[in-house]
């Protein structure tokens, strides 16, 4: 990556509302409106706040009702949602949820979506009103659908949409999220910003995913220009073996999260024990994630070597660490290392 797209590249914060083994959901809750608070100072762009649901290690499971606290307990930063799980709701709740919230912090709200479920089948499945058949695999649908109630008055007149006053002129700014090919294809179709999940699918870079939506990208009039982020996991300390300890709790997670056994995170002595014994086990599986781990210095050309294998304008730093004052040190000492400006 050159100089100049380096000082180009913008950073945020991803969160997913990581409880702590012994802590409760309010405490996770409030650890994320204090992190914002934090991130906003620190000159970090933007504050993602993810949707889970049914697991014990991750407290956000309806963004809209985050990101309301988090808008109003800081001034500049955009909040939004990354993302709302579109194939639970309709588009047109969806829409007015976030007009709502963009009209009461007018220029930060973004409103991201994905198509992935955020939780295991059964969970999906009570997610749903009518539980009768399997949801319908209708996404792009919905997309449009929702696009098209983002969109100005005479679009939603034209296409046979409800009033302008169901939907107010305050509207969000739109992201597809993915971790595949097709979401990108998506985002270019629709002309859609466009974010993504490494800390999913490291592949992403070597299958030029980011390209394709670049070259294909379709501009509209909300959207002139392609616009791609990229997200990583990335824990910093200031030594390597503090951020090796750190890092441990989000190992064990992802591992019993691979073989279906959903848990708080772990302490890190708890989590460096059970990677011990892991490894011994016969048939074990390797956590299948990427995570940059160690100094400023190593976590800094980390994110710039990710950056680069997808060209993105962006980059959306998530990390889960057991201790909510090591896990702000962390976004801290990144801050540091790319000479973040805060307030």
């Amino acid at each position: 990556m050159t100089k100049s797209a380096v000082s180009r590249l913008r950073l945020s914060v991803l969160d997913q509302s990581p409880i702590s083994e012994g802590s409760t959901l309010g405490t996770a809750l409030r650890n994320s409106i204090d992190l914002a608070v934090l991130a906003e100072s620190l000159g970090y762009h933007r504050y993602w706040v993810a949707e889970h649901h049914g697991s014990p290690g991750f407290g956000c499971m309806s963004p809209e009702i985050l990101i309301g606290p988090i808008a109003a307990a800081t001034s500049r930063i955009h909040v939004w949602s990354g993302g709302v799980m579109l194939p639970h709701y309709s588009p047109f709740k969806v829409a007015e949820n976030f007009s709502m919230l963009a009209s009461l912090f007018p220029g930060r709200i973004d409103l991201g979506v994905g198509r992935a479920s955020g939780t295991g089948r059964a969970t999906a499945l009570s997610l749903q009103r009518d539980r009768r058949l399997p949801p319908a695999d209708d996404f792009m649908d919905q997309l449009t659908e929702l696009i098209s109630y983002c969109g100005t008055e005479e679009q939603r007149r034209a296409q046979g949409m409800p009033p302008a006053n169901l939907v107010t002129h305050e509207r969000p700014h739109l992201w597809l999220l993915g971790s595949s090919a097709q979401s990108a294809v998506w985002a270019a179709d629709l002309g859609l910003s466009y974010a993504f999940a490494d800390f999913i699918n490291a592949h992403g870079g070597e299958d030029a995913v980011t390209e394709h939506y670049r070259e294909q990208f379709t501009p509209r009039a909300k959207q002139p220009k392609s616009e791609t982020a990229v997200a990583v996991w990335a824990i910093c300390a200031e030594t390597d073996a503090e951020a090796n300890v750190l890092a441990s709790s989000f190992k064990m997670l992802i591992l019993c999260l691979q073989r279906g056994d959903l848990i708080a995170v772990p302490a890190p002595q708890r989590a460096a024990q059970f990677l011990v014994e892991y490894a011994k086990r016969p048939g074990s599986l390797h956590m299948q994630r990427r995570i940059i781990v160690g100094t400023p210095e190593m976590v800094k050309s980390g994110i710039e070597a990710i950056a680069a294998e997808y060209d993105a304008d962006e980059v959306l730093i998530v990390n889960i660490v057991y201790d909510h004052s090591a896990r702000k040190r962390s976004y801290q000492l990144i801050a540091s290392a790319f000479g973040l400006v805060g307030t």
